[in-house]
């Protein structure tokens, strides 16, 4: 194992990465976002330098940590020979296992592996997959005009934000959720459209690994094109720093593929994986609830 931390070394890794694409775009999000100052935390391992096999993002040990907080415990994987991921994956303090956590990444093979190791140590595996998207190169912003016939306007997101976007997001309600919105929220691009009084009414967030997140319009809202503005506004915001507009979408959820295929984003040939494990002593104890 080896701890890449030398900063022109991660930039060297950054474009190295870049020619691995789509594969390699989580990891490349997490290391971007450690060469801009890294606001997040993160770290990177791998199992050699330069010509590495495989290669793991993690949370810096030095950070301050929630045993059951699996959003922000995140690792992103990437790698060349799946073998040589297993076995940086078995090696002695590259994955904290005594924590609930989350793997992801856009290589099929990832689960099975993640799933043996994870087994061998009695954790339960929870896997999600979704279709993977990227966003074509956006010339110009879209058309705000309509906009200001409803008092509307767009603008970003703010912390005091976070409370609405953890009860409408059906992975949150809970503490730890309401911290890591907060988080991605101060740390990261978000875009947002406010109804006369203020109030977020659509919005998406940035999350660690540069991927676009928690697309939401609130239901008396919909179908007023909202989403669209939101998503190419967040999507050109990201191209405008350099960043790759990558998103993940769930394959029953028609209403966002109909949306995404209407601004002819690129639904890419890999598949996002992530896989939510949890140690034993961790499986009967419920995060805890947002206090009201």
């Amino acid at each position: 194992m080896l701890v890449l931390n030398h900063s022109s070394k991660l930039l060297i890794l950054e474009k190295i990465l870049k020619s691995h694409f789509p594969e390699s775009l989580k990891v490349y999000g997490a290391v971007m976002n450690i060469n801009r100052g890294n606001p997040f935390k993160k770290e990177v391992v791998l199992d050699s330098w330069p010509n590495f096999k495989a290669i793991i993002t993690r949370r810096q040990r030095e950070a301050k940590t929630d045993n059951l907080d699996h959003y922000t415990n995140a690792y992103a994987v990437f790698y060349k020979d799946v073998s040589a991921f297993r076995q940086l994956l078995e090696e002695r303090d590259v994955i904290n296992w005594n924590q609930v956590f989350q793997i992801q990444g856009l290589q099929s093979e990832l689960c099975d592996v993640s799933r043996d190791v994870a087994n061998s140590k009695q954790l339960d595996v929870k896997l999600a997959s979704f279709k993977a998207i990227h966003f074509s190169p956006i010339p110009s912003l879209p058309d705000i005009t309509f906009l200001t016939r409803s008092s509307t306007q767009l603008t970003y997101l703010s912390v005091a934000d976070a409370d609405l976007l953890n009860r409408t997001w059906s992975r949150g309600g809970n503490e730890q959720c309401l911290r890591y919105i907060a988080n991605l929220i101060s740390c990261f691009p978000s875009v947002c459209v406010r109804d006369d009084k203020g109030k977020p009414i659509s919005w998406a967030v940035t999350d660690q690994f540069a991927t676009m997140c928690h697309g939401y319009t609130l239901p008396d809202h919909r179908r007023k094109g909202y989403s669209q503005l939101v998503s190419l506004t967040l999507a050109r915001k990201l191209q405008s720093r350099g960043f790759p507009s990558q998103g993940n979408v769930l394959d029953d959820n028609i209403a966002s593929i109909s949306l995404l295929k209407s601004v002819h984003a690129e639904f890419l040939p890999c598949r996002f994986y992530r896989l939510i494990l949890t140690p034993a002593p961790f499986s009967g104890q419920f995060i805890s609830p947002v206090k009201l």
